[in-house]
Protein backbone atom coordinates (compact mmCIF):
# COMPACT_ATOMS: atom_id res chain seq x y z
CA UNK A 1 0.00 0.00 0.00
CA UNK A 2 0.84 3.15 -0.67
CA UNK A 3 2.91 5.65 2.22
CA UNK A 4 0.27 8.18 1.06
CA UNK A 5 -3.06 6.49 1.72
CA UNK A 6 -5.06 5.64 4.34
CA UNK A 7 -7.25 2.38 5.44
CA UNK A 8 -11.14 2.62 5.00
CA UNK A 9 -11.47 2.13 8.84
CA UNK A 10 -8.94 4.49 9.86
CA UNK A 11 -9.68 7.03 7.33
CA UNK A 12 -13.35 6.59 9.05
CA UNK A 13 -12.35 6.46 12.02
CA UNK A 14 -10.56 9.57 12.25
CA UNK A 15 -12.36 11.31 10.82
CA UNK A 16 -15.12 10.63 13.23
CA UNK A 17 -13.27 11.58 15.67
CA UNK A 18 -12.55 14.75 14.24
CA UNK A 19 -15.77 15.52 12.57
CA UNK A 20 -17.27 17.44 15.77
CA UNK A 21 -16.76 21.35 16.22
CA UNK A 22 -14.72 20.80 20.25
CA UNK A 23 -13.00 18.02 18.79
CA UNK A 24 -11.72 19.99 15.71
CA UNK A 25 -10.91 23.33 18.00
CA UNK A 26 -8.93 20.66 20.46
CA UNK A 27 -6.90 19.77 17.42
CA UNK A 28 -6.29 23.37 16.31
CA UNK A 29 -5.05 24.12 20.02
CA UNK A 30 -2.55 21.21 20.86
CA UNK A 31 -1.16 21.08 16.93
CA UNK A 32 0.78 24.40 18.83
CA UNK A 33 1.32 23.38 22.11
CA UNK A 34 0.86 20.77 24.64
CA UNK A 35 -2.03 20.83 26.91
CA UNK A 36 -3.57 19.18 29.89
CA UNK A 37 -7.27 18.64 30.18
CA UNK A 38 -7.86 21.38 32.85
CA UNK A 39 -5.87 23.59 30.24
CA UNK A 40 -8.44 22.66 27.53
CA UNK A 41 -11.03 23.42 30.11
CA UNK A 42 -9.99 26.97 30.68
CA UNK A 43 -9.40 27.56 26.97
CA UNK A 44 -12.82 25.88 25.99
CA UNK A 45 -14.67 26.77 28.59
CA UNK A 46 -16.32 23.37 29.28
CA UNK A 47 -16.67 20.66 32.04
CA UNK A 48 -13.23 18.32 32.75
CA UNK A 49 -15.68 15.13 32.05
CA UNK A 50 -16.97 16.81 29.14
CA UNK A 51 -13.20 17.75 27.64
CA UNK A 52 -11.76 14.28 28.89
CA UNK A 53 -14.24 12.25 26.53
CA UNK A 54 -13.51 14.40 23.64
CA UNK A 55 -9.98 13.62 24.15
CA UNK A 56 -10.66 9.84 24.85
CA UNK A 57 -12.16 9.75 21.01
CA UNK A 58 -9.13 11.21 19.72
CA UNK A 59 -7.20 9.13 21.06
CA UNK A 60 -8.93 5.59 20.82
CA UNK A 61 -8.91 7.17 16.72
CA UNK A 62 -5.43 7.98 16.91
CA UNK A 63 -4.82 11.33 16.34
CA UNK A 64 -3.70 12.42 19.84
CA UNK A 65 -1.81 10.43 21.77
CA UNK A 66 -1.71 11.14 26.02
CA UNK A 67 1.91 11.52 27.69
CA UNK A 68 1.57 10.97 31.32
CA UNK A 69 3.77 13.51 33.37
CA UNK A 70 3.48 12.90 37.38
CA UNK A 71 -0.21 14.23 38.82
CA UNK A 72 -1.17 15.26 35.06
CA UNK A 73 -0.70 14.29 31.52
CA UNK A 74 -0.36 16.47 28.34
CA UNK A 75 -1.90 15.79 25.07
CA UNK A 76 -0.17 16.13 21.78
CA UNK A 77 -0.78 15.08 18.39
CA UNK A 78 0.42 11.31 17.39
CA UNK A 79 3.21 11.30 15.35
CA UNK A 80 2.14 8.35 13.81
CA UNK A 81 1.85 8.53 9.65
CA UNK A 82 -1.82 7.85 8.99
CA UNK A 83 -3.22 9.88 12.24
CA UNK A 84 -0.30 12.60 11.67
CA UNK A 85 -1.22 13.47 7.90
CA UNK A 86 -4.50 13.16 8.31
CA UNK A 87 -5.00 15.56 10.89
CA UNK A 88 -1.94 17.64 8.70
CA UNK A 89 -4.81 18.11 6.06
CA UNK A 90 -8.09 18.19 8.35
CA UNK A 91 -6.09 21.49 9.88
CA UNK A 92 -5.09 23.06 6.97
CA UNK A 93 -8.25 23.57 5.74
CA UNK A 94 -9.11 25.44 8.66
CA UNK A 95 -9.38 29.54 7.99
CA UNK A 96 -7.29 30.98 10.50
CA UNK A 97 -9.06 33.59 10.81
CA UNK A 98 -12.26 31.99 11.94
CA UNK A 99 -13.55 33.79 15.19
CA UNK A 100 -14.10 30.96 17.58
CA UNK A 101 -10.42 29.31 16.04
CA UNK A 102 -8.92 33.21 17.26
CA UNK A 103 -10.48 33.23 20.50
CA UNK A 104 -9.35 29.65 21.22
CA UNK A 105 -5.68 31.12 20.34
CA UNK A 106 -5.89 34.22 22.30
CA UNK A 107 -6.93 32.17 25.44
CA UNK A 108 -4.04 29.89 24.79
CA UNK A 109 -1.82 32.83 24.96
CA UNK A 110 -3.68 33.52 28.40
CA UNK A 111 -3.01 30.08 29.37
CA UNK A 112 0.62 30.44 28.49
CA UNK A 113 1.02 33.82 30.41
CA UNK A 114 0.04 31.77 33.59
CA UNK A 115 2.09 28.84 33.26
CA UNK A 116 5.62 31.45 32.34
CA UNK A 117 5.12 32.81 35.61
CA UNK A 118 4.81 29.71 37.40
CA UNK A 119 8.09 28.64 35.59
CA UNK A 120 9.63 32.18 36.39
CA UNK A 121 8.68 31.65 40.45
CA UNK A 122 10.10 28.12 40.10
CA UNK A 123 13.41 29.33 37.91
CA UNK A 124 13.74 32.03 40.76
CA UNK A 125 14.27 29.67 43.66
CA UNK A 126 16.93 27.95 41.94
CA UNK A 127 18.45 30.85 40.20
CA UNK A 128 21.34 30.58 42.91
CA UNK A 129 22.13 26.96 42.24
CA UNK A 130 22.49 28.00 38.34
CA UNK A 131 24.33 31.56 38.71
CA UNK A 132 26.96 29.30 41.52
CA UNK A 133 27.73 26.66 38.49
CA UNK A 134 28.03 29.32 35.53
CA UNK A 135 30.56 31.18 37.46
CA UNK A 136 33.03 27.77 37.64
CA UNK A 137 33.02 27.35 33.35
CA UNK A 138 33.97 29.15 30.36
CA UNK A 139 30.71 31.28 29.28
CA UNK A 140 27.69 29.14 28.31
CA UNK A 141 28.00 30.59 24.76
CA UNK A 142 31.11 29.40 24.32
CA UNK A 143 30.14 25.90 25.21
CA UNK A 144 26.88 26.65 22.78
CA UNK A 145 29.58 27.52 20.05
CA UNK A 146 31.26 24.39 20.46
CA UNK A 147 28.09 22.46 20.09
CA UNK A 148 27.09 24.01 16.77
CA UNK A 149 30.05 23.41 15.35
CA UNK A 150 30.58 20.07 15.76
CA UNK A 151 27.38 19.05 14.95
CA UNK A 152 27.24 21.00 11.90
CA UNK A 153 25.37 23.59 9.69
CA UNK A 154 23.69 21.23 7.67
CA UNK A 155 20.23 20.40 8.80
CA UNK A 156 18.61 17.15 9.81
CA UNK A 157 15.67 15.23 10.56
CA UNK A 158 15.23 15.04 13.35
CA UNK A 159 16.89 15.43 17.28
CA UNK A 160 16.45 13.85 21.13
CA UNK A 161 17.98 16.04 23.91
CA UNK A 162 17.85 13.83 27.12
CA UNK A 163 17.86 16.00 30.34
CA UNK A 164 16.72 18.99 28.54
CA UNK A 165 15.88 21.09 31.60
CA UNK A 166 14.70 24.58 30.24
CA UNK A 167 14.84 23.25 26.76
CA UNK A 168 17.59 25.44 26.16
CA UNK A 169 19.55 22.55 23.63
CA UNK A 170 16.11 22.47 21.40
CA UNK A 171 15.85 26.16 21.15
CA UNK A 172 20.04 26.23 20.24
CA UNK A 173 19.22 23.84 17.17
CA UNK A 174 16.00 25.05 16.22
CA UNK A 175 16.92 26.21 12.65
CA UNK A 176 18.48 22.57 11.96
CA UNK A 177 16.10 20.04 12.62
CA UNK A 178 12.48 19.23 10.89
CA UNK A 179 11.33 17.96 14.45
CA UNK A 180 12.75 17.22 18.15
CA UNK A 181 12.75 16.00 21.60
CA UNK A 182 13.24 16.79 24.96
CA UNK A 183 13.09 14.21 27.82
CA UNK A 184 13.51 15.35 30.99
CA UNK A 185 12.73 13.49 35.04
CA UNK A 186 11.40 16.73 36.23
CA UNK A 187 8.06 17.49 35.77
CA UNK A 188 8.61 21.13 37.12
CA UNK A 189 12.01 22.00 34.62
CA UNK A 190 9.60 20.39 31.64
CA UNK A 191 7.11 23.21 32.38
CA UNK A 192 10.05 25.69 32.05
CA UNK A 193 10.97 23.86 29.10
CA UNK A 194 7.48 24.41 27.56
CA UNK A 195 7.52 27.89 28.32
CA UNK A 196 10.77 28.63 26.61
CA UNK A 197 9.79 27.03 23.39
CA UNK A 198 6.61 28.75 23.54
CA UNK A 199 8.44 32.16 23.67
CA UNK A 200 11.11 31.40 21.27
CA UNK A 201 7.85 30.34 18.82
CA UNK A 202 9.65 27.20 18.36
CA UNK A 203 6.49 24.82 17.52
CA UNK A 204 8.25 21.65 15.69
CA UNK A 205 9.90 20.71 19.01
CA UNK A 206 7.98 19.03 22.10
CA UNK A 207 9.28 17.88 26.08
CA UNK A 208 8.10 14.89 27.60
CA UNK A 209 8.84 13.00 31.11
CA UNK A 210 10.69 9.80 31.17
CA UNK A 211 13.02 8.02 32.34
CA UNK A 212 16.93 8.01 31.00
CA UNK A 213 17.49 4.80 31.13
CA UNK A 214 14.08 3.38 29.83
CA UNK A 215 13.90 6.19 26.85
CA UNK A 216 9.80 6.31 25.56
CA UNK A 217 11.22 6.34 21.92
CA UNK A 218 11.36 4.08 19.00
CA UNK A 219 15.14 2.41 18.28
CA UNK A 220 16.90 3.87 15.51
CA UNK A 221 14.91 7.47 15.15
CA UNK A 222 16.83 9.91 15.56
CA UNK A 223 19.62 11.67 13.90
CA UNK A 224 21.30 13.56 16.76
CA UNK A 225 21.10 13.07 20.04
CA UNK A 226 22.33 15.23 22.76
CA UNK A 227 23.48 14.83 26.46
CA UNK A 228 24.27 18.55 28.14
CA UNK A 229 25.19 18.16 31.25
CA UNK A 230 24.16 15.01 32.48
CA UNK A 231 25.86 12.60 33.07
CA UNK A 232 27.29 13.65 36.23
CA UNK A 233 23.99 13.60 37.90
CA UNK A 234 24.31 10.06 37.25
CA UNK A 235 24.64 6.55 39.01
CA UNK A 236 25.28 4.97 36.25
CA UNK A 237 26.61 7.55 32.88
CA UNK A 238 27.21 4.87 30.85
CA UNK A 239 23.79 2.82 30.88
CA UNK A 240 22.40 6.33 30.12
CA UNK A 241 24.93 6.43 27.14
CA UNK A 242 24.08 2.94 26.08
CA UNK A 243 20.35 3.77 25.90
CA UNK A 244 21.05 7.35 24.15
CA UNK A 245 23.21 5.27 21.66
CA UNK A 246 19.78 2.94 21.04
CA UNK A 247 18.19 5.73 19.66
CA UNK A 248 20.65 6.83 17.01
CA UNK A 249 20.14 6.23 13.26
CA UNK A 250 22.69 4.22 11.43
CA UNK A 251 24.81 7.13 10.90
CA UNK A 252 23.44 9.42 13.34
CA UNK A 253 25.29 11.41 15.99
CA UNK A 254 25.47 11.15 19.95
CA UNK A 255 26.69 14.67 21.24
CA UNK A 256 28.04 14.51 25.01
CA UNK A 257 28.87 17.60 27.03
CA UNK A 258 30.12 17.49 30.17
CA UNK A 259 33.09 18.31 32.81
CA UNK A 260 36.61 16.95 32.56
CA UNK A 261 37.76 15.69 35.80
CA UNK A 262 37.94 17.56 38.85
CA UNK A 263 38.13 18.10 42.44
CA UNK A 264 35.19 20.31 44.04
CA UNK A 265 33.37 18.08 46.66
CA UNK A 266 30.82 20.98 47.34
CA UNK A 267 29.89 20.28 43.86
CA UNK A 268 28.36 16.29 45.42
CA UNK A 269 27.56 17.41 48.25
CA UNK A 270 25.52 21.32 47.75
CA UNK A 271 24.67 19.94 44.12
CA UNK A 272 23.85 16.68 43.79
CA UNK A 273 26.52 15.81 41.61
CA UNK A 274 27.36 12.05 41.55
CA UNK A 275 30.26 11.96 39.19
CA UNK A 276 33.18 14.61 39.60
CA UNK A 277 33.89 14.84 36.15
CA UNK A 278 34.84 12.24 32.86
CA UNK A 279 38.12 11.99 31.36
CA UNK A 280 38.77 11.36 27.70
CA UNK A 281 39.13 7.81 27.99
CA UNK A 282 36.05 7.03 29.85
CA UNK A 283 33.06 8.50 28.06
CA UNK A 284 35.12 7.82 24.76
CA UNK A 285 35.01 4.13 26.24
CA UNK A 286 31.51 4.17 27.06
CA UNK A 287 30.71 5.41 23.56
CA UNK A 288 32.55 2.44 21.86
CA UNK A 289 30.85 -0.13 24.33
CA UNK A 290 27.27 1.24 23.14
CA UNK A 291 28.28 0.87 19.19
CA UNK A 292 29.31 4.18 18.72
CA UNK A 293 32.20 5.55 17.48
CA UNK A 294 34.26 9.07 18.58
CA UNK A 295 34.83 11.23 16.07
CA UNK A 296 35.95 14.25 18.01
CA UNK A 297 36.91 15.37 21.88
CA UNK A 298 36.96 18.39 22.85
CA UNK A 299 38.21 20.43 26.08
CA UNK A 300 36.75 24.20 27.31
CA UNK A 301 39.13 25.48 29.55
CA UNK A 302 38.27 28.10 31.60
CA UNK A 303 40.81 31.46 30.84
CA UNK A 304 41.71 31.39 34.64
CA UNK A 305 44.01 28.59 35.49
CA UNK A 306 42.64 27.95 39.13
CA UNK A 307 41.59 24.33 40.58
CA UNK A 308 38.49 26.05 41.26
CA UNK A 309 37.45 26.33 37.66
CA UNK A 310 35.96 23.68 35.90
CA UNK A 311 36.82 22.35 32.31
CA UNK A 312 33.59 21.38 29.78
CA UNK A 313 34.29 18.77 27.61
CA UNK A 314 32.54 17.95 24.61
CA UNK A 315 31.78 14.28 22.76
CA UNK A 316 31.13 13.59 19.60
CA UNK A 317 29.97 9.55 18.62
CA UNK A 318 28.70 8.58 15.29
CA UNK A 319 27.07 5.75 14.23
CA UNK A 320 29.33 3.87 11.74
CA UNK A 321 26.54 1.02 10.88
CA UNK A 322 25.66 3.52 7.21
CA UNK A 323 29.78 3.41 6.70
CA UNK A 324 29.94 -0.29 7.59
CA UNK A 325 26.88 -1.43 5.28
CA UNK A 326 28.54 0.76 2.17
CA UNK A 327 32.38 -0.79 2.61
CA UNK A 328 30.86 -4.30 2.55
CA UNK A 329 28.57 -3.28 -0.32
CA UNK A 330 32.16 -1.92 -2.01
CA UNK A 331 33.58 -5.38 -1.34
CA UNK A 332 30.66 -6.87 -2.64
CA UNK A 333 30.85 -5.07 -5.91
CA UNK A 334 34.69 -5.95 -6.29
CA UNK A 335 33.79 -9.49 -5.60
CA UNK A 336 31.26 -9.78 -8.05
CA UNK A 337 33.31 -7.33 -10.35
Amino acid sequence: MPESVVGLDALVGGLRAAGEPTRLRILALIAGADLTVKDLTTILGQSQPRISRHLKLLTDAGLIVRAPEGAWAYYRLTEVDTGSRLVDHLLSQLDPADPTLSRDRERLVSVQRAHAETASAYFAANAHAWDALRTLHVPEAAVEAAMRNLVGAASFQTMLDLGTGTGRTLELFADCYERALGIDASAAMLSVARVNLAKAGIQHARVRQGDIFALPVEPDSYDVVTLHQVLHYLEDPAGAIEEAARAVRPGGRLLVVDFAPHDLEFLRSDHAHRRLGFSHEQVSGWLAQAGLETVVVEDLAPERASPADLTVTLWLGRDARMQIAAGQASKTLETIG
